[in-house]
């Protein structure tokens, strides 16, 4: 499928993808497959900064790249680029709970919102202002993680999209998923979920 073709399907899943339990894993860091488990893309990373996003033909989606300030204190900010190095959206985490809310512009600078209900939910509502706000905002999609083997504590999250957004926008709700993953999952970090 070529990359076009995967930001038009409403639902995917970003995952970990499994691995031996006793041996070490060269592959990549995550997958991107339909919901019935075909792998369209991959998620690679050169560095802890820099990822990259390639459909499994080998084509190139975008680059993701990781910029953090202050410390844990500050915002971590995500810029996704084409392979021209044009930038075609951006997410920034904010706050001591990072993985609380993610601020999404896309390509057309669209701001979206992918927040975090509350510490008892396993999912992140996209909307377009903040969902705590009255008359709550129309829900323009969810990404919902569950951990797919408790002993390596591989997580995978399902990205479920309204059928208004556009390709780009779908391209980045789901590079700001690999985003959300990163903050929570930092690489060379422990298995639990921050």
């Amino acid at each position: 499928m070529p990359e076009s073709g995967l930001f038009e399907l409403e639902a995917v899943v970003v995952g970990q993808p499994k691995r031996s339990r006793w041996r070490g894993y060269p592959g990549p860091a995550l997958t991107v497959s339909t919901v019935e488990g075909a792998r369209l893309a991959l998620v690679t990373h050169t560095d802890d900064t820099n990822y990259l996003l390639t459909a499994t033909s080998g084509e190139f989606i975008a680059r993701i790249k990781r910029r953090t300030s202050y410390g844990q204190f500050g915002p971590v900010r995500f810029r996704f680029t084409d392979v021209a190095d044009r930038e075609i959206g951006t997410a920034v985490a904010r706050g001591l709970v990072k993985r609380r809310q993610l601020s999404l512009r896309t390509e057309r600078g669209r701001q979206l919102l992918l927040t975090w209900r509350d510490y008892a939910s396993i999912e992140w509502q996209l909307t377009e202002t903040d969902p705590e706000q009255l008359p709550a905002p129309e829900l323009l999609g969810r990404v919902t993680v569950s951990t797919v083997d408790a002993w390596l504590g591989l997580q995978q999250y399902v990205v479920e999209t309204d059928s208004g957004l556009d390709a780009s926008e779908r391209r980045t709700v789901i590079a700001s998923v690999v985003c959300l993953h990163l903050i929570r999952r930092p690489p060379g970090g422990g298995a639990s979920p921050g």
